[in-house]
């Protein structure tokens, strides 16, 4: 004769898979957006100025510019090489 274990299922209330995700809220204020928006103004934007304003390490400003906004969505990025030696770059319009 073989002994049957008895189940007991948790269930956490609400739906039948658990927990329930709360809605991602898109405010704009993400750091990838934050660096479109420094990209977009129409002096442009170095990238000191961006890895101060955002809080990013230079690699991962690059990163983000050739990954998220030229492959992922499709923008087209420009750098001009300034007066003072540095790039400045730009979404183009």
């Amino acid at each position: 004769m073989i002994k049957q274990r008895k189940t007991t299922t948790k269930f956490s209330g609400g739906t039948k898979t658990g927990k329930k995700k709360k809605a991602a809220v898109a405010t704009g204020m993400t750091k990838l957006a934050q660096l479109e928006a420094l990209l977009r103004r129409p002096e442009g934007a170095t990238l000191h100025q961006i890895s101060a304003s955002i809080g990013w390490q230079i690699h991962s400003v690059r990163g983000a510019m050739s990954g998220t906004l030229k492959k992922k969505q499709g923008l087209t990025v420009t750098s001009d090489k300034a007066e003072e030696g540095q790039r400045v770059y730009r979404i183009a319009a």
